[in-house]
């Protein structure tokens, strides 16, 4: 990675980043596993349809599902970014995953993310029947900036009195009012995701940085956590976003949410999508898919 000496992202232009982020993922992405069942769908959001992508492992038969966002600072990634992930996450947690394609800032910026997440997780509780998933055994997840639309897609859904089963948030973004920490000082540079990255993807994502306190933001800064879906919380050693998602695993514990922390020592931000070239990227996915299927009946 550091051979390839990319230029600071806050020198580029959201496009320009986009299709460097499309490279790297390409490059570090492990082998796509074949799974007799791989659809596009669209859904219906606040913002008009969007593209999903349904993953499952066997045809027939109902299954418990994870609906999951990607990552990439609610700027970049897509449904292709993270098809390796999602479909090892099929396999090997015998779930089915639908990939959700959400709208992405500074086209459309918060709370289009958020609302796109809410309404996609509306949408397959409400379908599940048609997409051959247990509506009781549905769980979100995602990574990085999907991990905060996984953590706002599960307030939401207690809110809303219907509970999702599972929760899976893979070194989450949990509060962007601050962007400091300790993890800040010790991993803002060098390490992959900066400090100034994260700078550069909160002034896409946000319009106004007073919105940065919005739970649907930053749900770290949520006032009750009670009541949420067991969460498995990664976070990497290396990573600038490690001590938020900590801090939002000790906080869901504290609120009496069944909570796993597992943190990866060695690692940086986005391991878990560098299967074709981390041991740890593989091991990590076998671990999730190991939590998955105990956690949801798999």
């Amino acid at each position: 990675m550091a051979a390839m000496n990319p230029p600071p992202i806050e020198s580029l232009t959201a496009e320009q980043v986009r299709v460097g982020f499309g490279m790297q993922m390409k490059m570090t992405a492990g082998p796509a596993t074949s799974l007799p069942v791989v659809r596009e769908l669209t859904l219906p959001a606040p913002g008009g349809a969007i593209k999903a992508r349904l993953y499952r492992p066997t045809a027939d038969g109902v299954l418990p599902g994870l609906v999951f966002f990607h990552g990439g600072g609610w700027v970049i990634g897509d449904l292709d970014s993270h098809d390796d992930l999602c479909r090892d996450l099929a396999a090997q947690a015998h779930c089915a995953v639908l990939a959700v394609d959400y709208r992405l800032a500074p086209e459309h910026c918060f709370p289009a993310a958020a609302e796109d997440a809410i309404a996609a997780a509306d949408w397959a509780a409400a379908n599940a029947a048609q997409l051959g998933i247990d509506p009781a055994r549905l769980a979100v997840g995602g990574d990085s900036a999907g991990g905060n639309l996984a953590a706002v897609a599960a307030l939401a859904a207690r809110d809303a009195g219907r509970p999702l089963a599972a929760q899976l948030l893979i070194y989450p973004v949990t509060d962007m009012s601050r962007l400091e920490g300790e993890s800040y000082a010790a991993c803002g540079e060098g390490y992959g995701l900066t400090a100034g990255a994260m700078v550069w993807f909160r002034d896409h994502y946000l319009t106004d940085t007073k919105a940065a306190r919005d739970w649907r933001v930053s749900p770290l800064l949520a006032g009750d956590l009670s009541r949420l879906p067991p969460a498995l919380v990664v976070t990497a050693e290396f990573d600038v976003l490690r001590s938020e998602g900590e801090a939002y695993a000790k906080r869901l514990a504290e609120a009496g949410v069944p909570t796993r922390l597992a943190r990866y020592d060695g690692m940086i931000h986005g391991f878990a999508s560098m299967a074709g070239v981390l041991d740890v990227g593989r091991q990590v996915r076998s671990d999730m898919a190991q939590w998955l299927r105990a956690t949801l009946g798999g």
